[in-house]
């Protein structure tokens, strides 16, 4: 399965290894109003978007479905988050306890 990380500035990494994904997450220590969030898609359309506050989005950009999202969310766990996407464990993910909206 196909899966791609977007970074502060929004380049695109093709299949990002986890360490790729760690240092992507620790990047969030510099975000701006400009450039709030990095996020991980999935070829399904679903992707998880991660912000320094440690809000976390998920929805699918294809069909609209979601948002859902979760506050206070530590690195470490959305890196297990954006794991499961990757390997395209989308009824697993679905089954957290995700709340409705953007979390705004």
């Amino acid at each position: 399965m196909s899966f791609f990380a977007n970074d502060l500035m929004g380049a695109s990494i093709i299949a990002p290894s986890t360490r790729q994904m760690s240092a992507l997450l620790h990047s969030l220590a510099s975000a701006d109003n400009e450039h709030p969030d990095v996020s991980l898609g999935h070829e399904s359309g679903w992707c998880i978007s991660a912000f320094s506050s440690g809000l976390t989005v998920f929805e699918n950009v294809e069909t609209g479905e979601g948002p859902m999202h979760m506050r206070g969310v530590a690195p470490e766990r959305v890196l297990e988050l954006w794991s499961m996407l990757a390997a395209g464990d989308i009824s697993g993910l679905d089954g957290l306890a995700w709340t409705p909206g953007y979390g705004t």
